[in-house]
């Protein structure tokens, strides 16, 4: 990007070569690239305190033989600590969940916190499962809605589910046959 900013800018007047002319550009690109184009995208104010901080703690450390605490950073360069916090803060690493970070004793291998916190099921399978489930049952009478909820949800029996709706619990039996079968012919079609 710097060299085309270079050919479209230069002019044969300027008395240089193109080259001289486009090394500025260039290099002004790569910096741009290096300071805007991370993961996580710091001002370049917060990036100049950040050099500051580090420049300051050079130098006391080399002054006095130890570290300098925030509260002096903030006294030196006039600002507040929260200010530093957030500068130094903004110059961490980014971790990602597919690095490898952890170590299996037993097998000796090592693998990414991702592969630690997954459960091994397809997981958007389940949700789908799970919506198309919310939506069969919604669609569904009262009466039947309340049966599947309690039966499946609740995990009551056919006689206790009977016994709350003041129905039997054949009928329970059989209007839980009559709504399953209807939802998984939904389910097919």
């Amino acid at each position: 990007m710097g060299f085309i900013k270079a050919i479209k800018r230069f002019d044969t007047n300027f008395d240089v070569k193109l080259s001289t002319y486009a090394v500025p550009y260039i290099l002004g690109e790569i910096k741009r690239f290096i300071r805007d184009d991370g993961p996580i995208k710091v001002s370049r104010g917060l990036k100049e305190i950040n050099i500051k901080i580090q420049e300051l703690k050079k130098e006391y450390l080399h002054k006095y033989g130890k570290e300098i605490t925030i509260e002096n950073i903030a006294k030196e360069l006039k600002i507040s600590k929260e200010e530093i916090v957030l500068a130094l803060e903004s110059n961490k690493n980014v971790d990602s969940i597919e690095n490898a970070t952890y170590k299996n004793t037993k097998t000796d291998k090592t693998i990414s916190i991702l592969e630690k916190i997954s459960t091994g099921k397809d997981e958007a399978t389940l949700i789908s499962n799970k919506l198309t489930i919310k939506e069969l049952i919604s669609n569904l009478e009262k009466r039947d809605r309340e049966i599947i909820l309690l039966r499946y949800y609740k995990e009551k029996t056919q006689t206790e589910v009977a016994k709350i709706l003041g129905i039997s619990q054949v009928q329970v039996s059989r209007i839980e046959r009559k709504i399953l079968d209807t939802m998984k012919s939904k389910l097919i079609s």
